[in-house]
C-alpha cells in the first residue's frame, strides 16, 4: 500500500486546511487509516482514525470538535478537514494505514507540512 497527502501549508490562526491521503495498491487488505503529526522537537502523535469499512471515527481530545476524518472509498482517500486551526497544531501530519488484524499501522505516507501563524 502507498500513501500520498497532500493538502498542507500556511494559514492563520483560526483558519482551515482539509489534507487528503490517497492510497494505492493493496488496498482491498486495508482496515483502518489515521492522522499522525509531529511538531518541531517532539514526538510523532496521534490525530484521528477512521474504519475503511464502517466509518467509525476515533479521535484525540486536542482536536476533538475542530477536526474531521472522513474517507471516499471510490477513491481510496482519507480527508482530514481542519478547522479552527491553532499555532499548536504545527507539524508534519502524516497519514497510515493497517491491515484488518493488526495492531500496527504498517503503511506511512511521507508527511505534508501544515503550519499555523498567530
Amino acid at each position: 500500500v502507498q500513501l500520498v497527502e497532500s493538502g498542507g501549508g500556511l494559514v492563520q490562526a483560526g483558519g482551515s486546511l482539509r489534507l487528503s491521503c490517497a492510497a494505492s495498491g493493496r488496498t482491498f487488505s486495508m482496515n483502518r487509516m489515521a492522522w499522525f503529526r509531529q511538531a518541531p522537537g517532539k514526538e510523532r502523535e496521534f490525530v484521528a482514525t477512521i474504519n475503511w469499512n464502517s466509518g467509525n471515527t476515533y479521535y484525540d481530545y486536542s482536536v476533538k470538535d475542530r477536526f474531521t476524518i472522513s474517507r471516499d472509498n471510490a477513491k481510496n482517500t482519507v480527508y482530514l478537514q481542519m478547522n479552527s486551526l491553532k499555532p499548536e497544531d504545527t507539524a508534519v501530519y502524516y497519514c497510515a494505514a493497517r491491515n484488518l488484524g493488526t495492531s500496527k499501522y504498517e503503511y506511512w505516507g511521507q508527511g505534508t507540512l501544515v503550519t499555523v501563524s498567530s
